[in-house]
């Protein structure tokens, strides 16, 4: 298992080496990409130099730190953490907290939902909890996770026409997740959510005549009908905030003509 990197007491130098080598980035192309030499890379690796505040947020940015561990960055090098981490139910995200409802209630009869960094639903719309309907109620108790509600056994996972295709989407997902962030809570739900059962090959999961899809459909039944949609997901541009930093919207969108026929008569 992957050691966190800023879980090591050791320097913000083996700490930037960490995430440069992690994005497979010499030293010389961070140089490059940095307005620095590859010389002062080096010192500043090794510790014979303390790189300013600004460096070592540039050099952040160039190695696509997630926001969070910049703030660890940060701290490693003798700084204060310059994002904060406000609750998503603090007064200050008010309007975000609003925009958000307005964005996925705007969406329905489709499904939308937002996920944090470790796939917690922290707002879902009307068409998502159609699709969860029958369910079981320990899956649907507070924190709501994304990942356990698709591929329990007791989920969203025995309706789900395509499963196999469908669970290796979104634990491809998970690990480049993991790669970017090295969250060891995140590897953990990977690991819980890889080992749940998976059933025997179903002739059921693939249509008697493939639909030509412009991308991997969840195709999932409802009240024995099958729907079918592609997921689009969404993050915020340029976060100044961690917990910001970390949502996600996905929207589900209909696949076909049949399921946008149907979840239109929803609201009929």
């Amino acid at each position: 298992m992957t050691t966190h990197p800023s879980t090591v007491d050791q320097g913000v130098g083996p700490l930037l080496r960490a995430w440069r080598e992690q994005r497979r980035v010499s030293q010389l192309e961070l140089a490059l990409r940095a307005d620095s030499s590859a010389r002062h890379i080096s010192f500043i690796e090794t510790g014979r130099s303390r790189p300013s505040e600004e460096m070592v947020l540039r050099l952040a940015e160039h190695l696509d730190v997630p926001v969070r561990e910049r703030n660890a960055l940060l701290l490693a090098a003798g700084y204060a953490p310059r994002y904060p981490e406000t609750p998503l139910d603090d007064p200050a995200l008010g309007a975000l907290r609003e925009g958000i409802e307005r964005l996925i209630g705007g969406y329905e009869p489709y499904p939308a939902l937002v996920v944090d960094a470790l796939y917690n639903v922290v707002a879902a719309n009307r068409g998502i909890m159609t699709l969860v309907d029958g369910v079981s109620d320990a899956l649907l108790e507070p924190p709501l996770n994304a990942m356990r509600l698709a591929l329990h056994p007791q989920g969203l996972a025995p309706r789900i026409r395509n499963l196999r295709a469908w669970r290796g989407h979104l634990l491809e997902q998970m690990e480049r997740q993991i790669a970017l962030h090295r969250s060891e809570p995140l590897r953990a739900l990977y690991e819980e959510v890889a080992a749940y059962p998976v059933p025997e090959a179903d002739p059921a999961e693939e249509p008697a005549e493939p639909v030509p899809y412009f991308a991997l459909p969840l195709r999932i039944e409802h009240e024995g009908r099958t729907l079918s949609f592609i997921s689009s997901i969404s993050t915020f541009n340029t976060p100044m905030d961690v917990t910001v930093a970390e949502l996600a919207i996905e929207t589900l969108l209909p696949a076909d003509p049949a399921t946008v026929k149907y979840l239109q008569s929803l609201l009929s």
